[in-house]
């Protein structure tokens, strides 16, 4: 599925996803969900995509659900056909690093989408809310539990029961954020760090990534896990490419791996 309303550019290995749609606060439409659903999908099995990013035009990040068409009747969450329903498991299951960049207001699934994203970077001008409560819902994305383990359930019990708007400062103190920057510098910002993410060595970023998402484990488990994922990383390309490379003085090339 494709729209105007979200626009996708690859290069240095990163795909950017853009909410286009500025002139109504960047509210996804199902269209829009299924635009980005396809975009994330697509990126995972594309060898020369190692990073995502997710960012909106203009000065906001998204206003959240487009009300109009979310309030269709015919429209239920849970119905796993739903666009919104696809984004959802595109954006759970991605293996490759998913990246927020948040240039302005987070409402709603602007906040809770960010929870699926393994880093979060946002301009001084962004502001968080998911006011759920203010419209009689629930929260959605399984932020009822992604959001007590990145907040603290004292934070988060605040936030979902309030629905209030949070700081880009406060975001970045209760580690909902990784770092903020002036607005006009964010995207540079960014996509410098996503670009540097793109020339790690491929499968070993990966396998970090579902190390940090696997379900909980005993200590010991995951420490058993991490010595076998060990002993075998040391046989790969990626391994061999890196003391190559620190023996010879040069900056390690992955591409090849």
């Amino acid at each position: 599925m494709s729209t105007d309303e979200i626009t996708v550019t690859d290069e240095g290995g990163v795909r950017l996803i853009t909410m286009n749609r500025p002139a109504k606060k960047n509210a996804i439409t199902a269209d829009m969900y299924g635009a980005m659903a396809d975009a994330v999908n697509g990126a995972q099995d594309d060898k020369d995509l190692r990073v995502v990013v997710i960012t909106g035009a203009g000065d906001v990040f998204t206003a959240g659900n487009d009300m109009g068409a979310f309030l269709n009747p015919q429209a239920r969450m849970g119905d796993k056909d739903l666009p919104v329903e696809r984004f959802l498991r595109a954006i759970l299951s991605a293996k490759k690093p998913l990246i927020g960049a948040v240039n302005g207001m987070a409402i709603g699934i602007g906040t809770t989408m960010l929870l699926h994203c393994d880093l979060v970077y946002a301009s001084d001008t962004a502001r968080f809310s998911v006011p759920f409560i203010n419209l009689g819902l629930m929260p959605e994305a399984g932020s009822s539990l992604l959001l007590p383990f990145a907040v603290g359930p004292k934070k988060a019990a605040q936030m979902l029961m309030f629905g209030e708007f949070h700081s880009a400062q406060e975001a970045q103190e209760m580690h909902l954020v990784n770092e903020v920057f002036a607005a006009d510098t964010l995207m540079d910002e960014v996509m410098t760090r996503a670009r540097a993410l793109a020339q790690k060595p491929p499968a070993a970023l990966l396998l970090i990534k579902e190390l940090l998402k696997r379900e909980p484990e005993s200590p010991g488990a995951r420490m058993a896990r991490e010595s076998a994922l060990f002993a075998d990383r040391l046989q790969s390309a990626e391994c061999k490419e890196a003391a190559t490379a620190f023996f010879e003085k040069r900056a390690p090339d992955f591409s090849n791996c």
